[in-house]
This record gives C-alpha cells, structure tokens and sequence, in this order.
C-alpha cells in the first residue's frame, strides 16, 4: 500500500465572489413581473375610475340632516342611516323595549369574545353557551321577570340575524356529527339514512327548503300543534347547515389513519368513546377552513328568510328605504348592512386563520 504524505502543504483556494443577480427592468423593480405589473397597472386604472363613487360616498355626502329634502342635493344621504339606525338594527320591535335586543346582541358578541381562546373549550364553556341563550330568548320573548311579552313577528333586525346564524350552527352540529358518522358506518340502515339526508337537502335550494319550512309543515304536523314562523326558518336553517357541516366532518374523518381506530379496538375502547375522544377531535382540526367557511355561508344566507317574511336585518333596511320622506336611498341602506354582513364574516375568517396557525403550530412541536 502506498504511503500519503501528509506534510506537503494543501493550496489554499480564495472564495469567488457570488454572482451578481440579473438587472431588471425598472418597470419589474416596482411591480414584480410582466404579469404582476399589467395587473397592478389594471387595478390603479379601475381604482382611478372608482374616483367619482369616492365623491359620492364621502366627499358629496350628506352626513347630517334635519329635512331630508337636502339629501336630493349631495351625493350619498348617510343622514338616512343615521336616522333610521334604530329601525334597521332592531326592525319592529317595540321602541320603549329596544334595550332588550341591544342587550342580546351585546350578550352574543361578548360570549363570542370569550369562547376564542381553546383554553376555555370544554363542558363548561357548553353550559355556559346553553345559559346565555336561555337569557337571549327569555329577554326577547319577555312574560316572565315582569318583562312585557313581544310576540316573534315583532322581532327583527340584527338580533334575529345573529340568534339565526347562532341557533342553526349550534342545533345543526349535532346532528352533521351523526349524519357524517352515519354516512361512514358499516351498518346498511345507517348509512343509507345519512345518504339519503345529506343528498336530499344538499340537493334543495335553501330558498325551497324555507317555503317548505314555512307553508308545508303546518300542513304536516297535527292541528294541535302550532309552530311559529320564525321556529319553522329555524328548522330549515338547522337542516340546510346539518347537510353541509357533515359533509365537511366527513371529509375530515377521511383524513383519520383507519389504524388508530384499530388500535382502539384492539385496547378494549368502546367505538363511541373512540369516536368521541380519538377520531373527532383529529377530523375537526383538519377541516377548520371548511368549517368556518359553511358558517360564513350560513351567516350570509340568513338574509334569505325575508322571503318568508321573517324581519331580518336586510327587511328592516329595505322597508326603511321606502319611507315617502326621504329621496328612496337604498344604495345607503344596501351599503350599510353589506358593511355589518361584511364586519362578521372578515372575523370569522381571521379567527379561522389565527386558529389554523394555532393548530399546526402545536401539531410540529
């Protein structure tokens, strides 16, 4: 074997500079590439001809006004939603009584605040849910607690938005979790029920399922029994978000590994205890941004109900817009409720976001 001298010296080779990067066009130094740049060129021309809207809705406008003949005058006439705030937020509910509904909806958005932090997840948090929409109803209802009785029909505006979108996401996730488990089962009867459901309904327009709700189940039911209109659009909003949140919990348990539910079998757990604490859990975190869009989509479709002549927040507006005194500023009215349909979803969304960063980030540690 021949020897390695290892006392010659080595060469010592200087590091080459890195190479410098191409020059780019001045055009691409601001704006990217030659897509990126025709599209910010298109979307500064199309905001330049959003200017005069700009006018219209700020610099023309008309904030305050005690004759609503000015507002002819000016651009947008936000003077009509200053007036007609009340109307539009609370609809036809009694005016001397309209501490109640504020108080509803300062109750919802208070307990949405609290129930962000997964920390406070669990059987307490339920109760408590469970409590304060005993209050919300019993405030609303009235009858009790020397509170005067307000029929259903009288209620309206963002309260009954809010109770809708609430009450329907709420009763209908149940029943998603066992559509969607049913759907899966390996039991025939089950599964086809749970087929025959979700496709059924997913299949409607929430439009049918409402007039459905609304004029053929009174027909249906004994003629002892008498459901109000706002409990029947309640009922097909339940229906309608149960066929789609299964849809969205199914997928999730697809994305489950069939080996730990093997694995729990094979422990001596019961099925639904593995379902319950094993499966669930993993499935719920892997559709988070299906879930929260099926709840912007529900908090959305709660306008639909005016078709029914329930007095959501939409018919308040709209039927403010007709008063004779004023010049019909429905735009106004259209903007302002967009800009509070607007306000909830873009926090669901960022909540969703915040809580998806959240899971992953404990799921790599």
């Amino acid at each position: 074997m021949t020897a390695i001298d290892i006392s010659t010296p080595v060469a010592h080779i200087e590091p080459s500079a890195p190479p410098k990067p191409p020059r780019k066009p001045i055009l691409h130094l601001f704006f990217g590439d030659l897509v990126a740049s025709v599209l910010t060129v298109t979307t500064g021309f199309l905001l330049m001809l959003m200017i005069p809207a700009l006018n219209w809705a700020v610099l023309d406008a008309v904030w305050l006004a005690h004759d609503p003949s000015t507002c002819r005058e000016g651009g947008a006439c936000w003077a009509f939603i200053t007036a007609k705030f009340r109307f539009i937020i609370f609809g036809v509910y009694p005016p001397e009584e309209q501490w109640r509904p504020l108080l509803v909806t300062g109750l919802i958005l208070t307990m949405s605040l609290t129930s962000l932090s997964p920390r406070l997840w669990g059987k307490k948090l339920i109760f408590t849910w469970v409590s304060a929409v005993a209050v919300m109803l019993i405030l609303m209802w009235g009858g009790v607690f020397g509170l005067t009785p307000v029929p259903t029909s009288s209620w309206g505006g963002l309260p009954i938005t809010l109770l809708l979108a609430l009450l329907s996401l709420s009763l209908g996730f149940p029943f998603a979790v066992f559509l969607a488990l049913g759907r899966r089962s390996t039991l025939p009867i089950p599964r086809l029920l749970s087929l025959l459901t979700i496709e059924l309904v997913r299949g409607l327009p929430l439009v049918g399922l409402l007039f459905v709700a609304s004029i053929l189940l009174p027909l249906l039911l004994p003629a002892s029994w008498s459901i109000d209109k706002l409990g029947r659009t309640l009922a097909a909003l339940t229906v309608f978000a149960a066929a789609y949140l299964a849809e969205v919990i199914r997928g999730g348990l697809q994305g489950i590994p069939a080996g730990q539910i093997e694995a729990a079998k094979a422990l001596g757990i019961p099925s639904w205890k593995a379902a319950w604490h094993i499966v669930l859990p993993q499935a719920l975190q892997k559709v988070i941004p299906p879930l929260t869009n099926t709840a912007i989509v529900m908090v959305k479709n709660t306008s639909l109900v005016l078709i029914v002549g329930v007095f959501d927040m939409l018919s308040a507006s709209r039927v403010a817009a007709t008063d004779p005194l004023w010049p019909a500023p429905y735009v106004e009215s259209y903007v302002f409720v967009a800009l509070i349909y607007f306000l909830i979803c873009f926090g669901i969304s960022n909540y969703s976001r915040w809580l998806e960063c959240r899971v992953q980030s404990r799921s790599y540690r």
